[in-house]
Formats: structure tokens, sequence, C-alpha cells
């Protein structure tokens, strides 16, 4: 409730000045935008997630070594997670732009800020949410889940794109604001659901998700530097 008010006043009282003035951004600066926003899209994680998870399993289900094959499943649950994290806040951002059927900037001389149009395949009347900001919101908060150093670099790459889709006249900043609300509660959403099974994650005893990604290649790799690592028996993979 209180998230709808503050997207509701958003859009009320900044949509229409902050698209128009994002608009007038120099030229080079809407180049790079243009150049960088098809990044926000959720295929160019999916597809590739998607593939490294049914490979990983692949070779998973046909290896004996049993700490190699634990190795495997574990990146089979990272690239699972990832997939998952990314996926479903944009699956649900994907529907829910058609449902409301927002006309974007494009059309506010014939529309107003809350014309709406419902249909399925006029990409000008799903303006909200953003999919691009719930992307790129859900994908940098998994990878800070995953490695806290790595979050920042993430974080600033979501806000690039969640910005040129108002530079670039495609979306109000109440789009872009609700698409990031998306992606954030469903990537901690998904972090929760994979602590609870113990995939790549954990509860500690206060509750708290604890990460734990590649643990078994971590120690491997630890007790290898010490030459102690086990080698793999012959004649197994």
């Amino acid at each position: 409730m209180v998230c709808g008010l503050a997207i509701l006043a958003l859009a009320l009282a900044f949509d229409r000045p902050l698209s128009l003035w994002a608009q007038t951004a120099p030229r080079p600066v809407v180049d790079f935008m243009a150049a960088i926003t098809g990044y926000g899209e959720s295929g160019w994680i999916l597809y590739p997630a998607g593939l490294l998870y049914a490979l990983t399993a692949g070779v998973a289900l046909f290896t004996r070594w049993r700490l190699m094959r634990t190795i495997l499943w574990q990146f089979v649950a990272l690239y699972a997670f990832v997939f998952v994290a990314v996926g479903a806040p944009s699956l649900f951002t994907t529907l829910a732009k058609r449902l409301v059927g927002r006309g974007r900037p494009m059309h506010f001389a014939d529309t107003g800020l809350f014309g709406v149009h419902w249909n399925w395949a006029d990409w000008t009347y799903q303006s909200f949410p953003s999919g691009h900001a719930t992307t790129a919101v859900a994908l940098a908060l998994a990878i800070g889940f995953l490695s806290a150093r790595w979050f920042y670099p993430a974080l600033v790459y979501a806000l690039a794109i969640a910005a040129s889709r108002v530079i670039l006249g495609v979306h109000y900043p109440s789009d872009v604001f609700a698409g990031a609300v998306v992606g954030g509660v469903g990537a901690y959403a998904v972090r929760l659901a994979f602590a609870r099974q113990g995939w790549m994650f954990r509860l500690d005893p206060n509750g708290r998700v604890v990460a734990r990604p590649l643990s078994s290649l971590r120690r491997y790799l630890l007790i290898k530097r010490r030459g102690i690592a086990p080698a793999p028996q012959p004649g197994r993979p």
C-alpha cells in the first residue's frame, strides 16, 4: 500500500516534467543510453543462464567423481538462482504491463498520464511497470547476494538502464520506480526461497540469509593450495 501511494505521488508530481527534462539530454548522452538500454532486456541473462544450467546439469549426471559432481551441482544451483531471480520478477512485469496498459510518454497528448489501453501486442501501451528496470535491479541484487564486492558495479549498471528508459522517452519515472520495486522484491523473495531449501544460501540461527555460493569449490581450491586435495580415482571422470 505504501509503495503504491509513493508511486502514485511520484507520477502526479514528477512524471511529466521529469520526462520532458530527461529527453532534453545532450545527443552524446542519448546515443550512449540508446547503446546500453538493450542490456536491460531479460533475454541476454535468461538464455545463457538457462543454457549453462542445462549443460552443467547434464555433465553432473554423468560425473562419477563425487567431489567434482558436488561442485557441478553447486554451479547448477548458481545458474538456477540467477535465472529465477531475474526471470520471476521479469515475468510478473511482462504480464502486469499488459494488464495495466498505461500509455508511454509519446501518448501524453492523447491520453494524459494515466491513459490505458489493455492489450497484449501494442508495446506503446505497456509502460507500467518498466521491464528493463525490473530486470536490471533484479540482476544487480542477485549479483550482490552472491558477491558483495560486485554489488555496487551492478547497481551502477541498474541505475544506467533505469535512466536510459526515461531519457529515451519510453517510460515515465514512476514506471521505472515501479519496475525497480518489482525487481527488488522479486530477487529478495527468490533468495529467501532458495535459502529455505539450502540452495546457494542458508538461514542462520537468527533467521538471516547467508550466502554460500560454490562452497565445495572454494574448499577444494583451498586444500589444493595446501597440497592435500583429493585426486580423482582412475577411470572416473
